[in-house]
C-alpha cells in the first residue's frame, strides 16, 4: 500500500534521508515535491513506447518490457547515484500514482538492506493536497500589499524590509518573472504546477501570527495565474503605498530593466501587442525611442502612458485601505532603506 501523507507538513517535514522521484525527466520538470531528486526508472522516451504497447498491443506485452526496463535503470541507479549510501539510509520514493515504478524501485531498495518506502497514491497524492491548499480553503495569513506606481522600487523595499525582520512572500521570486510586459527573466518561467509548489513551500515557512507582505500584483504574473486562495486574500488585503515622481521612477527602471532595454530587437517584439490597446502612433513613438537609444525617456512614457493608467484603473476597481503612504524622492539607496523601516514599522503595529 506503501505510506500515506496525508497533509503537505507531511510532504515537506518527512523524516527521511532523500526522496526519490522515479517518474520520466520530463514529468519531474514539470514539477516535483520539494527536494526530490530524480532517478527516472524509464526515461521519456521508454515510458512513452511502454505506453504505446499497452494501448495499441497489450498491456502484459507492456508490463513485461517495462519491467525490463525499470529494473535495468533501477540497477544502474544502484551502482550509480546511490552506490555511496551506508546500511542505514533511508530513502521515500514516488511516482506518478503509487504504482509499479516507485513499487518496484522500493522492493529492490529493500531487499538490498535499505528501510525504503513508496509513497502511497504517488505525485497525485501531493499534488491533490496543493491543489486543495490554493484553490479550495483559505490561506490562514493577514497579507498587507505593497503598492505603488512602476519604478518605485516596490521589491528593492520588500526585500530590505525582509532583512529587519518583516514576513515576506517574494511573488516574483517565486513566478521567476519582475511582473510587467518587460518582466521576463532569463530562463524562463517555472510551470503552473512548479510555481504553485514553490509556493506552498515559501507559504509553509511563515507564521500566522505575523503579517505578510507581498508586492502587489495583478492575477498573473507573466504567464502564471496567482491560485484563488492567494488572489482572493491580496484583493481584500490592506496596502502600503510607496510613491515617487516619474522622473525619479524613469531612472530607476532605466537602471533595473538595463537588460532588457540593452536588446532592442527583442524590446519592439515585446511592445507589439500594446498597439491593440494603447494605438499605432504610441508605439511607434516607442519603437523610435528605441532606435534613438533614448532609454529613459521611453521609460518615463511607458510609466505615464501605459503603466500609469493601468494602475490607477486597478485602484479604482479595487479600492484598497490604505495603512502608510512612503514618498522617496529620489529613489536612492538610504531612501529605501528608509522606506524599508517604515514599511516594517507599519507592520508591527498590525493588530492580528
Amino acid at each position: 500500500m506503501g505510506l500515506e501523507l496525508k497533509t503537505l507538513q507531511a510532504f515537506l517535514d518527512h523524516s527521511f534521508d532523500q526522496v526519490i522521484d522515479v517518474r520520466s525527466p520530463a514529468e519531474f520538470a514539470e514539477d516535483h515535491v520539494p527536494e526530490a531528486i530524480n532517478l527516472p526508472v524509464l526515461d521519456d522516451a521508454e515510458r512513452a513506447k511502454v505506453g504505446t504497447i499497452y494501448k495499441q498491443q497489450s498491456p502484459f506485452k507492456a508490463r513485461k518490457l517495462g519491467a525490463a526496463l525499470v529494473f535495468r535503470n533501477a540497477a544502474a541507479h544502484i551502482e550509480e547515484a546511490l552506490s555511496v549510501h551506508e546500511g542505514g539510509w533511508r530513502p521515500l520514493v514516488y511516482c506518478w500514482r503509487g504504482g509499479q515504478r516507485s513499487g518496484s524501485f522500493t522492493w529492490m531498495l529493500r531487499e538490498i538492506g535499505w528501510p525504503a518506502e513508496a509513497v502511497q497514491g504517488g505525485y497525485r497524492s501531493y499534488r491533490r493536497l496543493v491543489t486543495h491548499y490554493l484553490y479550495e480553503a483559505a490561506l490562514p495569513f493577514k497579507l498587507v500589499q505593497l503598492g505603488g506606481y512602476t519604478g518605485t522600487a516596490k521589491t528593492e523595499v520588500l526585500l530590505r524590509a525582509q532583512k529587519l525582520g518583516a514576513q515576506v512572500l517574494d511573488l516574483e521570486d517565486l513566478a521567476q518573472h519582475r511582473g510587467s510586459l518587460l518582466g521576463a527573466r532569463a530562463g524562463g518561467q517555472p510551470s503552473q504546477k512548479m510555481f504553485e509548489t514553490r509556493l506552498v513551500q515559501a507559504l509553509a515557512h511563515l507564521s500566522p501570527d505575523k503579517p505578510v507582505l507581498v508586492e502587489a500584483e495583478s492575477s498573473k504574473i507573466g504567464v502564471l495565474n496567482l491560485p484563488p486562495a492567494l488572489w482572493g486574500a491580496m484583493k481584500t488585503a490592506p496596502w502600503i503605498e510607496l510613491s515617487a515622481a516619474v522622473q525619479a521612477r524613469s531612472r530607476y527602471l532605466s537602471q533595473a530593466y538595463s537588460d532588457v532595454l540593452a536588446d532592442s530587437v527583442a524590446l519592439k517584439e515585446r511592445l507589439q501587442p500594446l498597439r491593440f490597446h494603447r494605438g499605432h502612433d504610441l508605439v511607434d513613438r516607442w519603437e523610435a525611442l528605441i532606435q534613438a537609444g533614448e532609454k529613459q525617456a521611453l521609460c518615463q512614457s511607458l510609466a505615464t502612458d501605459h503603466y500609469d493608467p493601468a494602475y490607477d484603473k486597478c485602484m479604482r476597481a479595487f479600492a484598497p485601505q490604505v495603512l502608510s503612504k512612503i514618498e522617496l524622492a529620489e529613489l536612492n539607496e538610504h531612501e529605501m532603506d528608509v522606506a524599508a523601516e517604515r514599511v516594517a514599522q507599519v507592520l508591527s503595529e498590525i493588530e492580528m
